[in-house]
């Protein structure tokens, strides 16, 4: 291996990460689904790859792609949590946070 390669093998292991609140609207039907992630970067992407598969474990989400296709669906971000020292904290405040906004928008889960 080249340094070069190995110094962005290394960047990329050291890459920080954001976990976060995100919801998923509905403009045809106003439904709202909410999830949490802690990669908030790339959760979008993969919920829309297993939308275009046919294969999202949420029904109703995956029945609202399949009726009214994806220029219906949109992604947003609610809330980034703040850098935690341990996952167990950051999982912790995940479940508290995704319990608050669901109920805030009256959303399913994703």
């Amino acid at each position: 291996m080249t340094s070069d390669r190995k110094a962005a093998i290394a960047a990329y292991k050291e890459r920080k990460t954001v976990a976060g609140i995100f919801v998923i609207r509905s403009k045809a039907s106003a439904q709202r689904w909410v999830g949490q992630t802690a990669n908030l970067e790339k959760i979008q992407n993969r919920i829309w790859f297993s939308l275009r598969q046919g294969s999202h474990t949420c029904r109703s989400l995956q029945a609202a792609w399949t009726a009214h296709g994806p220029e219906n669906l949109t992604f947003e971000e609610c809330e980034r949590l703040e850098e935690e020292e341990t996952a167990y904290v950051r999982d912790a405040l995940l479940k508290e946070r995704v319990k608050h906004w669901r109920a805030h928008l009256g959303a399913e889960a994703v």
